[in-house]
């Protein structure tokens, strides 16, 4: 059985890719770090990284190791934390995956609300899109995910917000298009788009308008939305975004939105039957609270 220790210490030279540096940032001696690895990779029967030259380099045995370890750790640190509350201190940490939406302000307000009144709470945000946030939920690595939907798996509990994105184009100021109040449905089949890697991913709305990779003039695609700007204002088309996602102030883009309006609920989403933290029943508490008030 692999000890959490060794993974620690993997997990130091897998950052630094240097035994020195590495037993340096552990506190420890070079020979003994170099003696704890060849003793995990004994334990393994696999070396874990390649010798020689200035810096070290994984193996693919190592890669692997590396990803696993860090869920492994981060769910022992979490769970140590969440641990840690009493009868009149509760503490722990709170994991939260994200995709890009303005709904995220109102949900860091509500855990502003939390940590005023019980400081040893601590959030973490992962951000990433859809699929990357339901994979850190399925593998336990984050306790909640924020999702523009309609994504509807029966492994999952949905807490609708009630709030709303919209649709539009992110264009060039001096394009024809920035001029317009809008942006008919029809006109999207006509123009050069960049999209979301994940815009038709549950997606109904789309598909219902005849909006898919075969319809549409897709020029390029991109994960979260800071590169695209970039391509925006190059003119190498124009990005099919969420409001409010970008701040257009001082720079070359305008968001013109869709007509008839693209909009998509926005979602809290939890595992089914997941046993949660004092420090996440408080949160689950004070958002439901949140937002009954603001219905």
């Amino acid at each position: 059985m692999l000890e959490t220790r060794l993974l620690r210490y993997f997990l130091a030279v897998a950052r630094e890719l240097n035994i020195t540096k590495a037993a340096d940032s552990l506190f420890i001696s070079q020979s003994t770090l170099s003696k704890q690895m060849m003793n995990l990779e004994e334990q393994i029967g696999k070396p874990l990284y390649h010798r020689g030259g200035k810096q070290l380099t994984l193996t693919e045995e190592g890669k692997y190791l590396k990803d696993r370890a860090q869920e492994i750790m981060t769910l022992i640190d979490s769970t140590e934390s969440n641990l840690r509350s009493n009868e009149t201190t509760v503490a722990g940490d709170i994991r939260i995956g994200c995709g890009e939406t303005v709904a995220m302000n109102e949900l860091i307000h509500v855990f502003s609300q939390v940590q005023s009144k019980h400081p040893d709470i601590k959030i973490h945000t992962h951000s990433g899109d859809a699929n990357a946030v339901t994979e850190m939920l399925d593998k336990g690595l984050v306790d909640m995910g924020l999702l523009i939907g309609p994504y509807k798996e029966d492994r999952y509990q949905y807490l609708n917000l009630h709030r709303h994105d919209t649709y539009g184009l992110l264009v060039p100021n001096d394009s024809e298009l920035a001029s317009q109040n809008s942006i008919h449905i029809e006109q999207l089949k006509e123009l050069p788009l960049i999209i979301s890697n994940q815009v038709f991913t549950g997606n109904q709305a789309f598909r219902d308008l005849g909006l898919n990779y075969e319809t549409l003039n897709i020029r390029a695609t991109y994960n979260l939305i800071y590169n695209a700007i970039f391509m925006v204002e190059q003119k190498m088309g124009y990005v099919l975004s969420l409001d409010n996602l970008v701040n257009t102030n001082g720079r070359n883009i305008t968001f013109v939105p869709i007509e008839p309006a693209l909009s998509l609920d926005i979602f809290l989403v939890t595992k089914k039957y997941q046993t949660f933290s004092p420090a996440m029943n408080i949160f689950i508490d004070f958002i439901e609270q949140y937002y009954q008030k603001s219905e």
